[in-house]
C-alpha cells in the first residue's frame, strides 16, 4: 500500500483535463505511442464532439515503482454525485486551471467537495504555452482559493508535455498512500457501474478494506442484491485480468447482475459471508431534478422507443421513465433527468444509437403538493396538477448557486438573478477582475434559458454551478395553452402568479409564428383556470373565390364572399388544427 497513489483530476469544462490525462498515460508509457489518440479516456463520440467528459474513466499507471490510479471525472454539475463518489475513492486531486480563463464556477464547486473529502490538492495551471496565458493573474486566483503558497503551483502544458514529469513526482511525494485494513472484512466503494450486454454489469471499485478474489460471492449493501464475481482486473485503459484486488487498489469487477439498478454508484460491496459489515458513508439515491416528455416523431416507432429506453436504463440508473399519453403527440414517456445536459445526452443517444427521431416537450421540475385532505403528492408534469381548490399549498425546489463573472458584469448578473425570482446572497471578489456572486433561485427558472442569458450578459466569460437546497412554498399556478379552443397538455407550464401574464403573452406570440395557417381562423389562448389571460389569432388562409369572375355587378362577388364566410364558420366547428413537432422542440428554450 505504501507504493499506491490514488488521485483524480478536477477542473472546469475545457480546461484540459482529458489532454492532461493523455500526457500522463504517454509519459508513464501506459499506452504505446502508436496507440495514442486525443482524449483517449473519452470513449464516447458525444464526449469527443462536445469536448466534455460524460462518463468517468479509471486507469492504472506504473511510474518509478509506484502504482498510480487516476480517475478522469466529469466536470459538469449534472454529474456532481458521480464526482463526489470518485473523490471518495481517492486521497489526492490535481486541480487544473486554464491559464487563459482562470478559476471558473465548476472548479470552485468541485474544490469544495475535494476539501470536504479531506483530499490533498495539488494546484496545476495548464495551457502555459498559449500566447493568451496570464499565469500571474491565475496564480493569484489559485492562491486565494486554496490558501497555498505560489511556489506550490505547478505550471504545465498538457499539449506539449512541459513539466508533466514534475507533476507525477508531486503526486508520488504529496498524495498520501491509501489507508485501510487488509485484515478486515471486505468493503469496496462502487464509484461507477455500467452494463455490458455480453458480460453483465461491470463495477469500477476502490477496495477500502480487505481483499476481493475472483469467483467470490458478493452482496451490495444498499440494494441487498447478491451476485458473483466473474472476473477481476484493472484498466490501462485496456482491461487486464487479475486473480485478486487488494486493499487500496482500484479496479473493475465483472458481475452477474442484470441491471445497474442492482449495483448503484456509491454503494458498498461486501462478501456474502460478511454482509452485515458497516456500509461506507455517502451513499445517496440519484434524484431526477428535470422532467420532460419524450415522444416518437412517428407513432409507428413507439415500440422501438420503449426498447431503447429500457436499454439506456440498464446502463443509467439515474434515468427514470414512465408511460404518458398526449392527444397531440400520442403515446410517449415522462422521463426524469439529473439536469439539462443529462437530458440532451439521452436525446442524442436515442437518435444516434437507436436511429430514432424523437420530440422532447418543455422541461419542468418536480413540485411537492400538500392537499386540503392532508395528503402530499409529488407533481412531475404540469398536466397532472389537480383542481386548485383541492390544493392547500405548493412547494418548489430551490437551488444555491455561484456565478463567476468579470467585475464589470456584476450589475447585469444580479438583474438576471432578480428577474428569475432569485435572491442575491453575497458578492465576493477573487481578484481585481473576477467576482463571485452567491445566489439562491427556483430550479424551474434555472433549467430554461438562464445559462444562455448568463453567457450573453457576460460575453461568454460567466460560469455557474449550483446544488439543490430544499423546497420553498410559493404561489404557483398552472398556465394552459389552447389552440383552436382545445387545451394542449404538453404545452402547459407551472409558473409563479406574478409571471403568468408575461409568460402567457410570450408563449402565445411564439405559437403564432409556429402554428401553420388553416382554411379558418385559429385562436391561440393562454389560460389560468377558466380565465383567459392572453390571446392572439392565426389568420385564415386566403382563397380567391372570385378570381374566375370578370366584369358584371359587384353583388355577384359579395354573394361568393358571403358563401365562403359561412363555409369557414362551419369548418371552424369541425376542423382540427395539426400542431407541428417544431412547436415542442422550439419551446425547450423560451428565448429562441
Amino acid at each position: 500500500m505504501e507504493k499506491i497513489r490514488n488521485f483524480c483530476i478536477i477542473a472546469h469544462i475545457d480546461h484540459g483535463k482529458s489532454t492532461l490525462a493523455d500526457r500522463l498515460l504517454e509519459i508513464t508509457e501506459t499506452v504505446e505511442k502508436r496507440e495514442m489518440k486525443q482524449q483517449l479516456l473519452d470513449q464516447m463520440d458525444l464526449e469527443r464532439e462536445k469536448g466534455i467528459t460524460i462518463k468517468l474513466q479509471p486507469v492504472r499507471m506504473n511510474y518509478r515503482d509506484h502504482q498510480l490510479n487516476l480517475i478522469d471525472t466529469p466536470g459538469h454539475a449534472d454529474f456532481g454525485y458521480e464526482v463526489s463518489r470518485s473523490l471518495a475513492a481517492c486521497e489526492g486531486a490535481l486541480l487544473v486551471v486554464d491559464a487563459t480563463q482562470g478559476v471558473q464556477a465548476q472548479t470552485l464547486a468541485t474544490v469544495y467537495q475535494a476539501v470536504a473529502a479531506d483530499l490533498t490538492i495539488i494546484p496545476v495551471i495548464n495551457k502555459i504555452d498559449l500566447p493568451a496565458a496570464d499565469t500571474v493573474r491565475v496564480s493569484k486566483e489559485v492562491v486565494k482559493l486554496l490558501g497555498c503558497d505560489e511556489s506550490e503551483i505547478i505550471q504545465v502544458s498538457a499539449k506539449t508535455g512541459e513539466n508533466i514529469e514534475s507533476l507525477l513526482t508531486a503526486v508520488i511525494n504529496q498524495v498520501p498512500p491509501p489507508s485501510g485494513s487488509a485484515d478486515s472484512p471486505l468493503r469496496a466503494l462502487v464509484f461507477d457501474s455500467y452494463f455490458d450486454e455480453y458480460r453483465g454489469v461491470v463495477l469500477n471499485v476502490r477496495i477500502i478494506d480487505g481483499q476481493l478474489s475472483s469467483k467470490e460471492e458478493i452482496v451490495m449493501h444498499a440494494t441487498q442484491a447478491a451476485g458473483k464475481v466473474n472476473e477481476l482486473g484493472f484498466l490501462t485503459p485496456k482491461p487486464n485480468k487479475t486473480k485478486q484486488l487488494n486493499t487500496g487498489e482500484i479496479g473493475y469487477i465483472v458481475t452477474d447482475y442484470k441491471s445497474v439498478a442492482e449495483a448503484k454508484v456509491g454503494d458498498t460491496v461486501t462478501n456474502k459471508s460478511n454482509s452485515s459489515v458497516e456500509a461506507l458513508e455517502g451513499y445517496e439515491e440519484a434524484s431526477s431534478f428535470v422532467y420532460a416528455g419524450i415522444y416518437p416523431a412517428s407513432t409507428d416507432d413507439h415500440g422501438r422507443l420503449k426498447d431503447a429506453l429500457e436499454k439506456l436504463a440498464l446502463n443509467d440508473a439515474s434515468l427514470r421513465y414512465e408511460p404518458e399519453s398526449s392527444t397531440v403527440l400520442g403515446i410517449g414517456y415522462r422521463c426524469g433527468f439529473l439536469g439539462l445536459l443529462h437530458m440532451d445526452i439521452v436525446k442524442e443517444r436515442l437518435e444516434r444509437n437507436y436511429n430514432l427521431e424523437v420530440i422532447v416537450t418543455n422541461p419542468s421540475t418536480h413540485y411537492q403538493l400538500k392537499l386540503v385532505n392532508g395528503e402530499t403528492k409529488t407533481l412531475k408534469s404540469p398536466a397532472q396538477m389537480p383542481d386548485p381548490s383541492s390544493i392547500e399549498f405548493i412547494e418548489e425546489p430551490w437551488i444555491k448557486g455561484e456565478i463567476l463573472c468579470p467585475k464589470d458584469n456584476v450589475g447585469g448578473v444580479v438583474q438576471l438573478i432578480v428577474g428569475s425570482r432569485g435572491l442575491q446572497d453575497s458578492i465576493d471578489y477573487l481578484d481585481d477582475q473576477v467576482s463571485i456572486v452567491n445566489f439562491s433561485a427556483p430550479l424551474a427558472t434555472i433549467i430554461t434559458d438562464f445559462h444562455d442569458r448568463l453567457k450573453s450578459i457576460t460575453s461568454g466569460f460567466g460560469s455557474m454551478s449550483y446544488e439543490l437546497a430544499g423546497y420553498q412554498q410559493q404561489d404557483l399556478v398552472r398556465l394552459d395553452f389552447l389552440v383552436g379552443g382545445e387545451i394542449v397538455p404538453s404545452l402547459s407550464l407551472i409558473v409563479h402568479k406574478t409571471e403568468q401574464e408575461s409568460v402567457g403573452r410570450e408563449v402565445v406570440s411564439k405559437l403564432k409564428k409556429l402554428v401553420p395557417k388553416q382554411l379558418f381562423k385559429v385562436s391561440l389562448q393562454a389560460a389560468v383556470g377558466g380565465k383567459i389571460i392572453a390571446r392572439d389569432d392565426v389568420s385564415a388562409l386566403k382563397k380567391n373565390v372570385t378570381g374566375h369572375l370578370y366584369g358584371g355587378d359587384v353583388s355577384r362577388k359579395k354573394k361568393l364572399w358571403a358563401k365562403q364566410k359561412r363555409g369557414k364558420k362551419r369548418l371552424k366547428k369541425f376542423g382540427n388544427v395539426e400542431i407541428p413537432p417544431e412547436v415542442f422542440t422550439v419551446m425547450l428554450k423560451r428565448d429562441e
